[in-house]
């Protein structure tokens, strides 16, 4: 069993930064590929970024530049730096991550918003 605890959301303006984080607990050793997907109202959700076992990397186009995902293994942690926030980056983030013996288990968070005035 294995449990993600999100933080880090909130509403600021165009340009700020936020870091968002994810503690994972329960059975970590049970987790394989980390990462962050957003859903914005009547949208669908889509992958923000991913972060692999041995922290290789992928982000969506809409991010590339300006968010940067990493992981802290001792502490069961994957963040998301996101840096010059847009209007457009407003939604619920989940953060992810998939069974390490079962890729199509996969554990979400609670969902964190995140809303950025213009």
């Amino acid at each position: 069993q294995v449990q993600l605890v999100e933080s880090g959301g909130g509403l600021v303006q165009a340009g700020a930064s936020l870091r968002l984080s994810c503690t994972a607990s329960g059975n970590i050793f049970s987790i394989n590929t980390m990462g962050w997907y957003r859903q914005a109202p009547g949208k669908q959700r889509e992958l923000v970024a991913h972060i692999t076992s041995g922290n290789t990397t992928n982000y969506a186009d809409s991010v590339k530049g300006r968010f940067t995902i990493s992981r802290d293994n001792p502490k069961n942690t994957v963040y998301l730096q996101m840096n010059s926030l847009k209007p457009e980056d407003t939604a619920v983030y989940y953060c992810m991550g998939t069974n390490k013996y079962n890729p199509f288990l996969v554990y979400w968070g609670q969902g964190t918003q995140v809303t950025v005035s213009s």
